[in-house]
């Protein structure tokens, strides 16, 4: 007697199985070496290869600063389009609009990640030893 197995709703196909079980050899022999060519050059079926890049020698700062210059660089789109628009130069006045709305979503974002940086910092500086 045997038991087919159960399977779930959305089971993915086996084509992407065999190379989600590739990705994991791949991480797993990159695992501990201190090897990050492995690493880097791992491929996740329909992610963009720049989000599935694992840069082990980038830090914690680096990517903070990218993260900010991003933002700035999103305010200063907006302040020009805004300059255009207000001088008769910007055909569409709706890429201001979309420009202004992404950068202050931006800003919004990373001003709730700092308050929670720095009120998590406060609970742990609170803590007793």
């Amino acid at each position: 007697m045997s038991i087919s197995p159960i399977e779930a709703a959305g089971t993915a196909d086996p084509a992407q199985m065999m190379s989600i079980d590739a990705l994991y050899n791949q991480m797993v022999a990159g695992l501990g070496t201190g090897d990050t060519a492995s690493i880097e050059n791992v491929s996740i079926p329909g992610i963009d290869s720049d989000l599935a890049t694992a840069n082990r020698s980038d830090s914690f700062g680096n990517a903070l600063s990218r993260g900010l210059q991003e933002v700035e660089n999103l305010d200063t789109n907006a302040q020009n389009k805004a300059m255009s628009a207000a001088t008769g130069e910007l055909d569409d006045v709706h890429d201001y609009v979309i420009a202004a709305v992404e950068a202050q979503t931006a800003v919004e974002l990373t001003t709730t990640v700092r308050n929670k940086a720095l009120e998590s910092f406060q609970q742990i500086m609170g803590m007793q030893l």
